[in-house]
């Protein structure tokens, strides 16, 4: 079984159908900082929902040709500087590393435009601050792409199950999101544990977002945090495990796992799965793989009082977020994401990870 996404710096995934949500010229996005590949699909999701893609800047020109040989209508800017002074510009996406995502943001939002950062939007509580700071006295956002609920659509599919009531209350969410390595393709910054901020922190915020968003709070006490380096002694700085337990305001639990020790043999970069408990039924989803079943991925589970169901769901849902955020910025709302929650879930995996036990 061959699988195209073997490499998760690498999956951006692409909507088999994604309808515009303003007209042409009416959003006019750029690209700022091309240090991780969630960039592309960032871009891809905006420019699907009917962005302009303007200017693109980072200080390697070699990561510029590379992002002009996928989007070849985009303007290579001199300076990060030329794309913040250009009124047309309404939102700046960046996928700088971890530790200068929050400082790129703080500019974005000074020169009057949108932010739209790869996670973890920052990797200290004093960067936090800083940013709700800013958000608050600009009126801009600051938003984040946790792409393994916005940009999967067994994800959001999910989030459309519980909206429903087809399992009744969420009271757990455990979420497992391992990743491949790829040693030899990382940057010196993905072994430094200043430039990424920790495991729970880094791949952590993809999980404890979905916790808070599916269990239906943003106010959440960690009650066990644990980190660990087991096989990756050759780079000190680097954390290869993580795992976080919390209990949510509203009584719901959650756990969550991360870690780098996908197996090559797995023809994906990671079996990422999310299991739903509610009062009536609850919810598996295999996010990007059944294992030596099918190599798609966006499988749903569904178990309630009514039905037991498989229900494949690639191809067929989409991926709201992009269109609600462009929506958003135009309009003044708060449907894709509010900012409350992004700052939410980037402080709660901030807390994990200052909070975390290391085991040796």
């Amino acid at each position: 079984m061959s699988h195209p996404h073997r490499d998760g710096a690498t999956y951006a995934p692409a909507a088999a159908t994604a309808k515009p949500v303003c007209d042409p010229g009416d959003f006019t996005v750029a690209a700022v900082g091309l240090d991780h590949g969630h960039i592309y699909g960032m871009c891809n999701g905006l420019l699907e929902a009917g962005a302009g893609l303007r200017w693109v800047y980072d200080p390697d020109p070699a990561k510029v040709e590379q992002f002009r040989a996928r989007y070849p209508d985009v303007k290579a800017a001199r300076s990060e500087q030329e794309v913040l002074d250009d009124p047309q510009v309404s939102l700046v996406a960046g996928a700088a590393i971890p530790v200068d995502r929050s400082d790129l943001g703080l500019r974005v939002l000074d020169h009057g435009k949108h932010y739209f950062t790869d996670k973890p939007p920052m990797t200290t509580l004093g960067q936090l601050a800083q940013a709700r700071a800013k958000t608050a006295a600009t009126g801009k956002k600051y938003a984040v792409y946790y792409s393994e609920r916005l940009h999967v659509e067994s994800a959001v599919y999910a989030g459309q199950l519980i909206a429903d009531g087809a399992i009744g209350r969420v009271i757990q969410v455990l979420g497992m999101g391992p990743h491949r390595m790829n040693r030899g393709t990382r940057p010196d910054w993905f072994f430094d544990r200043d430039s990424y901020g920790g495991i729970l922190c880094d791949i952590g915020s993809h999980q404890l977002e979905q916790v808070l968003f599916y269990g239906g709070s943003d106010d959440a006490t960690i009650t066990a945090a644990r980190v660990a380096n087991y096989a990756h002694r050759d780079h000190p700085g680097l954390e290869d495990f993580g795992d976080v337990s919390v209990v949510l305001a509203n009584g719901a639990t959650g756990y969550c796992r991360v870690d780098w020790f996908t197996p090559d043999g797995l023809g994906t970069w990671g079996d990422g799965r999310t299991f739903i408990l509610g009062t009536e039924g609850y919810l598996e989803l295999r996010k990007y793989t059944d294992v030596a079943r099918d190599p798609a991925g966006d499988h749903v589970y569904l178990v309630n009082h009514d039905t037991e169901r498989h229900i494949p769901v690639h191809g067929k849902v989409g991926y709201p977020f992009f269109g609600a955020l462009i929506r958003d910025c135009l309009d003044g709302t708060e449907r894709a994401m509010t900012q409350s929650h992004a700052f939410a879930a980037a402080e709660l995996c901030l807390r994990a990870q200052q909070q975390a036990t290391r085991l040796e």
